[in-house]
C-alpha cells in the first residue's frame, strides 16, 4: 500500500493529473455513446441509468486494476489466425468492436428510418424493458472501454492507488457532463449523426485494434479518428453559427407515422 504522504508528491500528482485527463479523453467515446443510448429512455429513467453507469463503471475499473497482473497476462496470445496472434484482450476489443457497430447501425436506423416509441398499453412495462436493456447495452460498451484504458493506464502510473483515484475522478467528470452533451446532441440532430459516424469509426478501429494492435499503434489510427471527428465538429459549429443568423428549421430525426404509410385514397 502507498502511503498517504507519497500522494502528494510531485511525481505522484504529474501521475494524477496524467491519467485522469487521460481517462476523460479515452472516455469521450463512451460518454457520446451513453448519452445517444441514453435519450431512448424516458426523462424519469434517466438519472437513474446515468447513476448505474458511473457506479458500475467505477465498479469495474476498480475491480481490473486490482487485478492488474491478470490483465497484463490478458495480452498474451492464445492461438494463432492467419499469422497473427490472438489474445483475451484481442478477443474483448474485436467483440466490442463487432458490437459498437451493429449497435450504432441500427442506432441511424433508427433515428432515420425507425418507428416512434409509443407508450400506450402496457407503457410502464416497455419503459422498464427498456431501462434494462439500454442499462445492458451501457455496461456492455463501457467493459470494453474500460479494459481497453486500463491496459494504457498502466505505463502512467506506479501505483494502483493513484490509479483508482484517477478512474474516480474522471468518472465522476464524465457523469457530470453527461446530461449537457446528451441535451445537446439531442437538440442538433446533425451533431447526433456525427456522434454516431464516430461510434462506427471507433468500433472499426476496435475491430483492426483487436485482430492487429501494431497497426493501430504504428498507423496512430486512433489519432486520425479524433481529429475527423473534432474537425467535423467545429465545422459544425460554425454551421451552427450561421444558422442563428439566419433561423431556419432543422430536420427531425423521427420515424413515419403508421398514418403516413397508408395509401392515399
Amino acid at each position: 500500500m502507498i502511503a498517504f504522504q507519497e500522494l502528494l508528491t510531485a511525481d505522484a500528482l504529474i501521475s494524477l493529473l496524467t491519467l485522469t485527463v487521460m481517462e476523460v479523453v479515452l472516455g469521450i467515446d463512451n460518454v457520446i455513446f451513453v448519452s445517444i443510448v441514453m435519450n431512448r429512455l424516458p426523462e424519469e429513467k434517466r438519472l437513474k441509468a446515468r447513476r448505474i453507469w458511473m457506479f458500475t463503471g467505477i465498479a469495474v475499473r476498480i475491480v481490473l486494476l486490482l487485478c492488474i497482473g491478470y490483465i497484463i497476462r490478458a495480452t498474451e496470445p492464445l492461438f494463432t489466425i492467419f499469422g497473427n496472434a490472438i489474445s483475451l484482450r484481442d478477443l474483448i476489443m474485436l467483440a466490442g468492436g463487432l458490437f459498437l457497430l451493429v449497435k450504432t447501425t441500427l442506432e441511424i436506423h433508427h433515428k432515420l428510418e425507425g418507428e416512434e416509441d409509443e407508450t400506450q398499453q402496457g407503457g410502464t412495462k416497455k419503459a422498464a424493458a427498456t431501462l434494462a436493456n439500454v442499462v445492458g447495452q451501457i455496461i456492455l460498451i463501457d467493459m470494453v472501454f474500460s479494459f481497453d484504458s486500463i491496459i494504457t493506464a498502466v505505463g502512467l502510473a506506479k501505483h494502483v492507488e493513484i490509479m483508482i483515484i484517477a478512474v474516480i475522478i474522471a468518472m465522476f467528470i464524465m457523469f457530470s457532463f453527461a446530461p449537457r452533451i446528451s441535451a445537446f446532441i439531442h437538440k442538433h440532430p446533425t451533431l447526433k449523426m456525427l456522434a454516431l459516424s464516430f461510434l462506427i469509426m471507433v468500433g472499426g478501429i476496435l475491430i483492426i485494434e483487436g485482430w492487429n494492435p501494431e497497426a493501430v499503434h504504428d498507423l496512430h489510427l486512433k489519432n486520425y479518428v479524433y481529429f475527423a471527428m473534432a474537425f467535423s465538429f467545429i465545422v459544425e459549429l460554425l454551421n451552427m453559427r450561421v444558422r442563428k443568423q439566419k433561423p431556419s428549421h432543422p430536420v427531425e430525426l423521427r420515424g413515419p407515422k403508421e398514418t403516413d404509410l397508408e395509401p392515399k385514397k
